[in-house]
């Protein structure tokens, strides 16, 4: 992988001249050399946030990512459709997985904590530990220390609900943990905060350690089998895997854990990553979701495609879709497979096709493969798509190339006139890969039929199979620096 520090994935040569265009087109050159910098990241770090129930760890959250995104309620357990954030703090950006969604559990509390703050340490590079000062250590939160130090992920302590000076001798009890330093913060008002998160960057890496497959040396590619409960996960790891390792049972969501399996198809060994469903109970069903979702967020992190199992036999749901959105803002590679399509009739078969050309548009680019993991059929297509999708999610256009691909579209097609002004693609180009991550420098505001225009062109000039497509534009500045 490239040096991703300034030029993204431009070579020097390359970016030497992308410079000198750029200067010539009077844009600002820190400004060119920051939106290169910010479209070239890899994979971002990924911040946990665990701790048991009322802590305030959604609060902390919402301090972290500067906006009322996590749901906070007075009621443990409010649930919600996402679980991870994109924060920056101090010019660097990283994700956040916030927790604190589902606490009650038939399981027992103490059970439900550990099972959510394992998934949220697996997917994460570096956790804060939400303590409330005020109450001290609790044998819950003795048992979360137990699992971060097996995980030996840095850990940074938060002391929260710490108004005062008189709140900052509860926090200092909380040495006793062993995790090192308590930073004293209340979340609720924003104090301390600060040093919190300067803490946090030290422990986070500038880039996640994970190696994409390319990197490791014969590394195995990494793939996240995701989709609803019952959808038929486990039964099509099996039939790839030929052998019975997962349970499958009638009764949705009956595993509990992902499950890393290495299995060869079509010569090539893969990791699988299986992202189970979950037993639901009805009473359970909000928190049952939640857990989901967080399960599915720390297998997509850790992987680079995401095949999504849909059941042909149903209507194409919202919580489909859920799953679907967040594998394309993870920037995943994506292969959608129709399941259990041995069970469809005609009728059925024609209200599909319906179906997903109207609820499926945002995807239309992935790769689809109709399979049943029952019978094995078109097990086969399974492999030609998923490398499809991450030749797709590699694939860099030159500088040079995209210019004079740009130059043709805005000529055949230019903007639409908005206020008496034109707003003009002056020049672009792919700052990172996995996914394609291009800037465009414009004469002007770039409205959004357009970004979704030039995309499209982009695909059907490139290929781009199978991967989410991140466009960025940067106007022209006038030269009286307003913002």
């Amino acid at each position: 992988m490239n040096d991703q520090h300034d030029h993204g994935a431009l070579g020097d040569a390359e970016y030497a001249e992308f410079m000198e265009l750029a200067a010539e087109e009077g844009f600002d050159i820190e400004d060119v050399e920051g939106a290169i910098e910010e479209a070239g990241h890899g994979p971002l770090p990924v911040l946990a946030v665990v701790g048991r129930p009322n802590v305030g760890k959604s609060t902390l959250v919402n301090r972290i990512i500067g906006r009322r995104e996590a749901v906070v309620e007075d009621k443990p357990g409010v649930t919600r459709d996402r679980v991870t954030y994109e924060a920056e703090w101090a010019g660097r950006r990283f994700k956040v997985v916030d927790t604190g969604g589902w606490e009650q559990d038939v399981l027992g509390i103490d059970a439900s904590v550990a099972a959510q703050a394992e998934y949220a340490i697996e997917a994460a590079d570096a956790c804060v530990f939400v303590v409330d000062a005020k109450v001290g250590a609790t044998d819950t939160d003795e048992a979360v220390v137990k699992l971060l130090r097996r995980a030996g992920k840095p850990v940074v302590l938060c002391a929260n609900k710490v108004d005062g000076q008189s709140g900052e001798a509860d926090a200092a009890a909380l040495w006793s943990l062993g995790l090192g330093m308590p930073h004293p913060v209340s979340s609720l008002h924003g104090r301390g905060t600060g040093d919190m998160l300067d803490a946090v960057l030290e422990a986070l890496p500038e880039a996640p350690a994970q190696t994409f497959g390319g990197t490791a040396p014969g590394g195995p590619r990494r793939i996240a089998l995701i989709g609803r409960p019952n959808v038929g996960k486990s039964s099509l790891l099996n039939k790839v895997a030929k052998e019975d390792r997962v349970v499958v049972n009638e009764l949705a969501g009956t595993t509990r854990d992902p499950v890393d399996e290495l299995i060869e198809l079509g010569g090539v060994t893969w990791k699988f990553i299986d992202t189970a469903g979950i037993r639901k109970r009805v009473h359970l069903q909000q928190g049952a979701d939640y857990y989901a979702s967080l399960r599915t967020a720390a297998a997509v992190e850790k992987a680079e495609v995401a095949v999504i199992l849909i059941d042909a036999t149903e209507n194409i749901s919202v919580q489909d879709q859920r799953i679907i959105t967040m594998a394309v803002e993870s920037g995943r590679a994506i292969v959608i497979a129709y399941n259990k399509w041995d069970d469809l009739d005609e009728e059925r078969r024609y209200y599909l096709e319906r179906e997903i050309e109207t609820e499926m548009q945002q995807v239309a680019w992935a790769p689809r493969v109709n399979v049943s993991a029952l019978t094995g059929r078109h097990m086969e297509k399974l492999v030609p798509a998923i490398e499809n999708a991450l030749a797709g999610w590699e694939t860099r256009v030159p500088t040079g190339r995209l210019n004079a691909f740009l130059g043709e579209i805005v000529a055949a097609h230019p903007h639409p006139i908005r206020g008496g002004k034109q707003p003009r693609i002056l020049f672009g180009t792919q700052a990172g890969t996995k996914p394609p991550r291009f800037v465009l420098f414009a004469s002007g505001f770039l409205e959004h039929g357009y970004r979704r225009f030039v995309e499209r062109r982009l695909r059907e000039e490139f290929g781009f199979e199978g991967t989410p497509i991140h466009i960025s534009v940067r106007v022209r500045e006038k030269r009286s620096k307003k913002k």
